[in-house]
């Protein structure tokens, strides 16, 4: 069977490789509408490596390789149908997925389907088995809660009737998070304690931390760790950089790369008011806003400077979208090192600062809101 790539929108094509007389993955899948699959993986440790593949079923059955064998999360969804609704529409992807952590040598079956499968492949999998099953009562109460809501809103029903009926998913994504929680602590030297943990909240990934081995910590598992690891100590130092980001403190300082490869040092601009963009190319609110902020910088071009800072895109992905939206600004890249986003504790884009001639921090706005220039309006007089 022949596994072709479809890339995303924006990617390019390639070759997918060829399974091999032992599919990494294989297995049949039942309700799939068309007679192919949609199968996205990246490196636990490597997010922007994420590729799309699509494979070709045979009477609901595939078997295909990935290659490169490494650490990989893994989804497959069914490929929406070619034949448009009934109101001329395109299907759209159904968000539901086969979800699993495909480890480096070791094959896996799946079946059954989207809503609900099997994972076969060894020990790790039959634990991770194990997990889902504790967990089914409550979330196959949210799934059947899901469509109550999705057909209300469907028929025009207020969000506020919408969310009181939802309300009791809370308490049952509870109880999911403390079946998993309790599995981690009870079984530290499983590998699959690790995947398991990659599932809860921050404020229980604390503790968790503590409980694993040394062996599972530095053992296979290792790079999907020290991803949740240092996620975390992030999430923790833009909690306390939030505390810091009030109006009046002193803006951090920082030096980043200009589209020409240069340095950007903030304190060039100390003396003038500064906006600081905090946007990305993958950002839907921060590309619509850029209309309402070019008018903003034409109208008070020489009295602020406004600096758009990209974050969580590739340097090519940057430079696309600053071209093709034709940015007049200064634009830097923020690649992580420091990471700048986590200094100013932004956690939610777009987020806008705008810093005094002292270098200290006026204001915060946090999504596109016309108070940001209303703001501005208001400093300008």
């Amino acid at each position: 069977m022949k596994n072709l790539v479809y890339a995303l929108v924006g990617a390019g094509f390639m070759i997918a490789c060829q399974p091999s007389s032992r599919p990494e993955i294989s297995g049949t899948l039942t309700g799939i509408e068309s007679d192919t699959l949609l199968v996205q993986s990246f490196p636990v440790n490597d997010r922007d490596s994420r590729r799309t593949d699509t494979v070709a079923m045979q009477n609901g059955s595939f078997a295909f390789n990935l290659g490169n064998s490494v650490l990989k999360q893994v989804y497959i969804y069914g490929k929406p149908s070619v034949k448009p609704n009934e109101d001329g529409s395109i299907p759209a992807i159904s968000m539901k997925a086969v979800s699993f952590l495909l480890l480096p040598g070791q094959p896996i079956k799946i079946s059954g389907s989207l809503d609900e499968y099997k994972l076969e492949g060894g020990s790790f999998y039959d634990d991770y088995n194990e997990v889902v099953e504790d967990c089914k009562t409550y979330s196959h109460k949210i799934d059947s809660l899901n469509v109550v809501c999705m057909d209300m809103e469907k028929k025009g029903i207020p969000g506020d009737s919408i969310r009181k009926v939802y309300a009791p998913a809370k308490e049952w994504y509870g109880n999911i998070l403390k079946i998993k929680s309790d599995y981690v602590r009870q079984n530290p030297d499983k590998d699959v304690s690790v995947y398991v943990m990659s599932q809860l909240s921050r404020d229980q990934l604390g503790d968790a931390f503590n409980v694993l081995t040394d062996r599972v910590k530095e053992g296979m598992m290792a790079p999907l760790y020290q991803r949740m690891r240092e996620g975390y100590e992030k999430e923790l130092a833009r909690d306390k950089a939030k505390e810091a980001m009030k109006p009046g403190n002193l803006a951090p300082e920082f030096t980043l790369k200009d589209l020409d490869g240069k340095n950007f040092d903030l304190s060039s601009l100390r003396g003038k008011y500064v906006v600081l963009d905090f946007w990305g190319s993958w950002c839907g609110w921060c590309i619509k806003g850029i209309p309402e902020m070019k008018k903003a910088y034409e109208k008070y071009k020489g009295k602020i400077e406004f600096v758009g800072i990209d974050c969580n895109d590739t340097e090519d992905k940057w430079k696309k979208a600053v071209a093709e939206h034709q940015l007049p600004w200064i634009n830097v890249r923020n690649i992580g090192e420091p990471d700048v986003a986590v200094m100013y504790g932004v956690s939610g884009y777009p987020t806008k600062y705008v810093i005094d001639p002292e270098g200290k921090i006026a204001k915060q706005v946090v999504g596109e809101d016309p108070e940001f220039y209303m703001y501005l309006d208001a400093l300008m007089k």
